[in-house]
């Protein structure tokens, strides 16, 4: 079941079965808002980046994005770069898996961050939203709407 956060709220993520989580995907997606002009309405093409902070004693020790696709340690990974969003509908148009197995033991915290590469704000975003997904089951776990997110160019999801 998916938990639609608010921001400042904090979730468990330890599974309902007693199970252990392995896997999660942090997934982003977004499409360009429409734009009105004198010619109509046209939309601008926003380039959304997801990262990983990788930290040990509240040290950042490793990050994940779009120049740097792979963690040091293997552990964490980024799909790719999408410059446009809008990819599918309500799809992930960016993703970080993180195979929790593989994450070394001195790292004690991964936090996921949004930002606009392009210089957009969140408020010229339609249809954002970043999710935390079991990667074993697809099973989406909680997911934060990005969109109308005030004059912000980036988020922190911790």
């Amino acid at each position: 079941m998916t938990v639609n956060m608010t921001k400042g709220q904090a979730i468990s993520l330890q599974k309902n079965d007693g199970g252990t989580l392995t896997a999660v995907r942090m997934g982003l997606g977004w499409q360009a808002a429409p734009r009105r002009g004198l010619f109509g309405s046209r939309t601008r093409e926003i380039d959304l980046d997801a990262s990983a902070v990788l930290f040990a004693d509240k040290q950042p020790v490793d990050v994940v994005f779009f120049r740097h696709l792979v963690s040091d340690d293997g552990s964490v990974r980024h799909t790719g770069d999408n410059l446009v969003g809008g990819v599918g509908q309500g799809g992930d148009d960016e993703a970080i898996l993180v195979d929790l197995q593989r994450v070394p033991v001195h790292i004690d915290q991964i936090i996921f961050t949004v930002n606009s590469f392009t210089g957009q704000t969140f408020q010229e975003v339609q249809n954002a939203f970043c999710r935390l997904v079991d990667e074993t089951n697809g099973q989406e776990l909680a997911r934060y709407t990005l969109a109308g997110g005030g004059q912000y160019t980036a988020q922190i999801m911790a």
